[in-house]
């Protein structure tokens, strides 16, 4: 479980360094947004926390911290918080004398930088090309190893699942589960437009709220669900492939997978809320559906008589009617375990139920539009792969819940002064 308190600490840093390296290494310029302080004022308070005071040189240095991992908000108003929350995480690490050696802090260090493909040194060269001082990542690794160590010793009993929590998660009790509310954007790729897609996603990727990215899915995205900002509802966990569920639940809310390549397209996917709920969510061992494929990929020609035949049927066995007569590979129709199923194809699907369509995908670079009927799901009791995935996502949403309450009191017991 300790190996779970780590991953829990350092994923949200772990993406947002492993987003911002590429960026770093082509500019160095970040910290030149900020503007500079007068000298004399650097090291006066702008916050006092009880006793302990926060500079406005450590504000600075917070900031331009933040900016280089991409971390979402404004860097200056998310400095300030997370400061003042660093200071009561510190008090209360004194009160209960936990305080971690400098070979943790080092190993922290380095275990952060070597999660983005650096060396220590190679991360520090970095932070000090944007004007970040090491003592900033010092005292942000220290807090933050101190603070692990503390909750996972005070909460880590309660945050627990049982096996039955974790049944009822995995959907293999029938009676309740996590779902996960996401917002999408796929965009299609070719020889063509790889380079500008390249961009694009890189863009997407540094995109710091939930209204900025619902408007890129508006502008860009391919998928109907443009039309709603990219935003989905809630769905079953389960529902989504198997691959996708590990690095869908590895998101804090506002965070944003790197781009996931599918047949023709690439998709980005941002989390907007995680909840465990009550009711049906099963897994399923096998997912049956049919694609047909009409010749004029998207065009207002071809996706008006891909709805006209969406409207004009009621289950995969009309298709039959459809296709009849015609070359027999015009209609596939497959009867697959999740994991087989091509990505782009199971992320469809996971938005479907039973004899729904979607009219979203493409083949043949993009020349021939795939209409996508679910035919129904088979459900299954037995355990799956991904019970561990899931017992740590339930540990780490409920020791980050029991944190975020905890440090609440500990903010409403404290005198906070802001200049």
């Amino acid at each position: 479980m300790q190996t779970i308190l780590t991953q829990a600490f350092s994923a949200s840093l772990i993406r947002s360094l492993s987003r911002a390296t590429v960026a770093i290494t082509l500019s160095l310029a970040l910290s030149s947004t900020a503007a500079p302080l007068a000298a004399q004022g650097l090291f006066s308070p702008a916050v006092t926390v009880d006793s302990s005071v926060i500079t406005h040189y450590e504000l600075q240095q917070r900031a331009r911290f933040m900016n280089v991992l991409r971390t979402p908000g404004n860097p200056e108003i998310m400095a300030r918080k997370e400061l003042i929350k660093d200071r009561l995480k510190q008090a209360e690490l004194a009160r209960v004398g936990i305080s971690p050696s400098e070979e943790e802090i080092t190993a922290g260090m380095t275990e952060l930088a070597g999660r983005a493909n650096l060396s220590l040194n190679e991360f520090l060269t970095v932070l000090k090309d944007n004007g970040v001082d090491p003592e900033t990542l010092r005292d942000f690794t220290e807090v933050g190893i101190g603070w692990r160590e503390y909750i996972g010793g005070r909460f880590l009993s309660r945050a627990r699942p049982t096996e039955v929590e974790i049944d009822r998660a995995m959907g293999q009790a029938g009676s309740g589960g996590v779902q996960v509310l996401l917002s999408e954007l796929i965009v299609p790729i070719n020889e063509q437009n790889a380079q500008q897609v390249q961009n694009l996603t890189d863009q997407v990727g540094e995109i710091t709220s939930f209204a900025a990215f619902s408007t890129a899915a508006t502008q860009y995205s391919a998928s109907d669900s443009r039309n709603n900002g990219g935003r989905l509802p809630w769905m079953n966990l389960t529902k989504l492939p198997p691959q996708l569920q590990p690095i869908v639940l590895a998101l804090d809310p506002g965070e944003i997978t790197e781009p996931l390549p599918l047949q023709g397209a690439v998709a980005m996917f941002q989390m907007r809320g995680v909840r465990e709920v009550v009711g049906s969510n099963q897994k399923y061992s096998a997912i049956e559906y049919a694609a047909y494929y009409l010749p004029g990929g998207r065009s207002p020609e071809t996706l008006a008589q891909g709805q006209k035949i969406a409207d004009s049927i009621d289950s995969c066995d009309d298709l039959y009617g459809i296709a009849k007569d015609q070359d027999p590979s015009i209609l596939d129709r497959q009867s697959l375990v999740p994991a087989e199923i091509p990505q782009d194809i199971a992320i469809e699907l996971a938005k479907l139920d039973d004899n729904e369509i979607s009219l979203n995908l493409t083949r043949n670079q993009g020349q021939t539009l795939m209409l996508l009927m679910l035919c129904g799901r088979t459900a299954e009791l037995g355990e799956g792969e991904s019970r561990e995935t899931v017992a740590n996502a339930l540990t780490h949403q409920r020791l980050t819940s029991l944190a975020e309450s905890f440090l609440e009191q500990l903010r409403a017991d404290a005198l906070i002064i802001e200049k």
